[in-house]
């Protein structure tokens, strides 16, 4: 698993019953950042100022364990600290997983080995060693490396968050007792981190020689002469030949990245991490989406030919490793047995467009990537750099085309992949395509989430699977989660919303055990039941179907109507007999309000946010629903405009007027019928843009909820514009906004819903 901004971000603190004092924001906080690590360590200034704030929050009341172990810590209460991570560990909430004997094992080393330095007077070093081998030598393989998660943290990403974690505050004269919690919390962690990782990695390193065979500088010659990197770990005692699982990357964090392999061969398998190309030991160019489907192929290649491997690969992987699976299935090498990949991206197609609309959520991801043989960490991490650009850009005016030239900094792969605006051959040639999948007959397990920002390309390549192979064995797992959380382990709140006790799942335990029933001929994992596996939220249960087709087999025609039900329309069952319309006005030059700005962060909100869209109500359901599958639809619309981006997004208002995002679709109108060659669209005729390229939800909709359905034109900060001229959507800019555009949105128009009564 690689390290991601989302591992690195540590949750903020629930403290919102501590007596909510005031402290004074020490200078040290408020200094500017110049020799920032130094300062982060223990004899700084800072550190003593930390120590003196806690000591101070300390003696207020209503701290949760976690805060209150930490605060101990830094006030050099080490027994105390102990005890009360004793009774963190035993106050865990075991309904969704078995107990973690090793939870915040970082922090319990440190206790101990603290402790035992004052006891003692052992150097910390020393002390530290005593602590570590009791707890890691009496442990296996799969133990070892479960413990070994928690010293994973890489100091090197850690700076850029303790950057953002203080930048939070460092403008106040005040902190509140909530921010104090977060900041101490936050501070607390890596200093532990900053003292345990240095001591851990030379003992960390015996264990690892002690329990496995490793390689960490293997080079790969492909057959058009480029040089790969890999590391191989295998497990000692192994004398047969055995299967490899691997994971092909573009992230190029070592220590994670071996853990990873290490992970692999803790449950039997020779795990190999190879590098794209262009990265770690690798000196030729780094051209990110474009080799993968040769490079992954040759690695494959590689190790079914080493004498350890018994011809057998399974490749697994999330997100961009995700799509490296794929990738490398285009051309089902006959040693690849399986693939597992979660949260698959299509380059084209889910990003850095969304059915054809540049989207610049990914905008400083090719500068994370591509900007050196490892990861460019202070550049991409800057948040407030991207965060700021996505409006300066969108107040400018400024063709999208010169989105970097706002910033100051050439991006050129945004430049290519804006000379793209088609899902063309440039596109297709990274993934399967079309008939590349009748000669996809290995078993495949994908993973997404409801909420996963690329679940239309993971469902893309499971329809497409389908479609054009008939025997496909493709299964599919998927739940509330987003791109982060469909990769691991999830947490009880997924941005706002609980989550039922069963959502719960181990995306890395699944994943192993799929590939010992492949490999192995043990049992398939117990969640996959059927080729469509799918967790129905709030409802607390799984469902499993034979296909999508039969997910959405109950699917019911909703008409948007003219009918106001209140200050909206209707949603109804029923077509209005008369002909009729609504109005949309959207002026392109106005850059002070947004359309479509509906990303589900939050999911659940206290009030329905239209963002300058038409809403179209159904009526109150008598008895509970299941929204299950994906939605699809047919907008018959007018306008005078040649192009337009729409937009329609699903929710859920409960009978308190809370509302739940759903799903939702967004595309380029004049792509609609063919995602590789644009249609533009005449002025002043009704033009019917059928769509089914959405996003997929399952959810049970309560008795007395209504389901909103939002229809709206994308004009927001975080994708491009399009003014409707006909041209180049990139290079078009607030110079051609012309007359505001008037979109009718028929009465003739429809949505499919897969919804029926709750079984």
């Amino acid at each position: 698993m690689k390290i991601t901004k989302a591992l690195l971000l540590t949750a903020l603190l629930s403290t919102t019953s501590i007596a909510q004092d005031n402290f004074k924001t020490p200078a040290s906080v408020k200094a500017d950042f110049e020799g920032f690590a130094e300062r982060l360590n223990s004899g700084s200034q800072l550190h003593r100022d930390m120590q003196a704030l806690a000591e101070k929050l300390l003696k207020s009341e209503g701290h949760n364990l976690d805060t209150k172990m930490r605060l101990l810590a830094l006030t050099g209460q080490f027994d105390e600290a102990l005890k009360v991570l004793a009774e963190i560990r035993a106050n865990q909430d075991t309904s969704a997983y078995p107990a973690n004997p090793f939870l915040t094992l970082q922090q319990e080393l440190f206790f101990k080995t603290k402790i035992r330095e004052q006891r003692t007077n052992e150097s910390f070093e020393t002390a530290f060693r005593h602590v570590y081998e009791a707890i890691f030598r009496p442990l296996n393989n799969k133990e070892a490396h479960k413990a070994s998660y928690y010293m994973g943290y890489s100091l090197e990403q850690g700076i850029p968050y303790m950057k953002f974690v203080f930048g939070r505050v460092a403008g106040s004269d005040e902190l509140s007792s909530k921010d104090a919690a977060s900041l101490l919390y936050n501070y607390q962690d890596y200093y532990v981190y900053n003292a345990v990782i240095p001591a851990s990695k030379p003992l960390q390193e015996e264990d690892i020689d002690r329990r496995y065979i490793t390689d960490r500088n293997v080079l790969i010659k492909t057959p058009e002469g480029i040089t790969l990197s890999a590391v191989v770990v295998r497990p000692r005692g192994v004398a047969e030949p055995m299967p490899a699982a691997l994971n092909f990357t573009i992230y190029n964090v070592p220590d994670s990245n071996l853990r990873e392999a290490l992970n692999a061969a803790a449950h039997g398998y020779a795990g190999v991490i190879a590098d794209a190309r262009g990265k770690r030991l690798s000196t030729d160019e780094i051209r990110p989406y474009e080799t993968e489907h040769k490079d992954a192929n040759a690695v494959v290649d590689w190790i079914s030919k080493q004498s350890w491997n018994n011809g057998e690969v399974a490749m697994y992987g999330g997100s961009y490793n995700g799509f490296a699976a794929w990738a490398a299935a285009k051309h089902a090498h006959p040693a690849l047995k399986t693939i597992v990949p979660y949260v698959a991206a299509i380059p084209g197609y889910g990003l850095p467009m969304e059915n054809n609309i540049s989207i610049s959520a990914n905008y400083a991801w090719p500068f994370y990537v591509a900007n050196n043989r490892g990861l460019d960490f202070d550049l991409y991490f800057d948040n407030a750099r991207w965060g700021s650009l996505n409006t300066k850009w969108f107040e400018s005016g400024r063709p999208y085309r010169e989105y970097d030239a706002v910033d100051g900094l050439t991006n050129p792969w945004f430049q290519k992949w804006l000379d793209h605006p088609a899902y063309d051959e440039y596109w297709q040639a990274m993934v399967p395509y079309k008939n590349d999948y009748k000669n996809i007959n290995i078993p495949v397990l994908s993973i997404t989430g409801y909420y996963d920002d690329g679940q239309i390309s993971a469902l893309r390549y499971l329809n497409d699977h389908h479609t054009y192979n008939k025997n496909a064995d493709h299964y599919l797992v998927i739940g509330p989660y987003d791109h982060w959380s469909a990769q691991g382990t999830q947490r009880k709140n997924l941005r706002g919303i609980e989550l039922d006790q069963s959502a719960f799942i181990n995306v890395p335990e699944i994943t192993f055990e799929w590939m010992d029933h492949i490999l192995k001929g043990a049992p398939k994992p117990a969640l996959v039941k059927n080729k469509v596996n799918y967790q129905v939220m709030g409802a607390d249960t799984w469902k499993h179907v034979p296909s999508l087709a039969e997910m959405n087999s109950d699917t019911v025609r909703y008409y948007l109507n003219t009918e106001s039900s209140g200050e909206h329309h209707t949603l109804s069952t029923h077509r209005e007999t008369k002909t009729g319309n609504v109005l949309q006005t959207v002026n392109y030059t106005d850059r002070k309000t947004q359309n479509n700005a509906s990303y589900p962060w939050p999911i659940i909100r206290d009030q329905l946010e239209t963002f300058g869209g038409k809403v179209f109500l159904t009526d109150t359901f008598a008895e509970d629903m299941e929204l299950s599958g994906q939605f699809s639809g047919k907008l018959d619309i007018r306008m005078n405009k040649k192009d337009v981006d729409l937009a329609v997004t699903l929710y859920e208002i409960l009978p308190d007027g809370k509302f739940i995002h759903l799903a939702s679709y967004m595309g380029r109108a004049s792509y609609a019928a063919d995602e590789t060659k644009r249609h533009l669209l005449t002025p002043g005729e009704i033009e019917s843009i059928e769509f089914n390229r959405t996003r997929m939800v399952s959810k049970r909709i309560a008795e007395g909820s209504r389901i909103a359905a939002i229809v709206n034109v994308n004009k927001n900060v975080i994708a491009q514009v399009n003014y409707g001229t006909g041209k180049d959507v990139s290079l078009e800019s607030i110079k051609d906004a012309g007359e505001p555009l008037k979109l009718e949105w028929q009465n003739s128009s429809y949505l499919n819903l897969p919804i029926k009564p709750l079984k």
